[in-house]
């Protein structure tokens, strides 16, 4: 989410202590607020409660946050589009016989995607999902790529050579 974006949402929350944490989740999970303040992720209803135990909030904070959200006309034009990224496939490598490649690197440097995939694409490898956390939502963002196969000792250190990467870590 792009950062002026989510400063915006933040200062409609400034004066609320819990309810920042039930729209950071209602964001991470692609959760929707439809006309009659009910909460969707896709076309999927879930309740207030379900959201308050993934936020560690109670259910009526849930419910003032929806409220809120509807009442404001900026919140609700945003959060009445989200939707769910879809099925990571990072959990699954193993068993696909792929390889996840996490890439901490500076966010706020330009080509980090591309560069990566540049040089897994050298070296004959399919970029089967790419996943990038917002670092103006999650503290240490990183990049996930999934890739077909495994990666080799050149490729490794070829991705540890970009500048702007810190560090790269192969889940199998």
């Amino acid at each position: 989410m792009h950062e002026i974006v989510w400063l915006r949402i933040k200062e409609q929350f400034e004066r609320q202590v819990v309810r920042p944490d039930v729209v950071r989740k209602m964001i991470e999970c692609g959760m929707r607020v439809s006309d009659d303040e009910k909460i969707y992720v896709g076309d999927v209803e879930v309740d207030y409660l379900a959201v308050a135990r993934a936020a560690d909030v109670d259910r009526r904070v849930v419910k003032q946050t929806v409220v809120q959200i509807r009442k404001n006309r900026y919140l609700f034009s945003i959060f009445s589009r989200t939707k769910p990224l879809g099925t990571s496939l990072v959990d699954l490598v193993s068993l696909l016989g792929y390889s996840a490649v996490v890439v901490e690197a500076d966010p706020k440097s330009p080509g980090v995607m591309a560069s990566v995939a540049e040089i897994l694409s050298r070296h004959g490898m399919v970029v089967r999902q790419a996943v990038a956390e917002d670092p103006d939502m999650v503290p240490d963002a990183k990049m996930t790529l999934v890739v077909e196969g495994k990666l080799t000792g050149q490729a490794m250190e070829e991705l540890n050579g970009l500048k702007m990467v810190r560090s790269i870590k192969i889940l199998k």
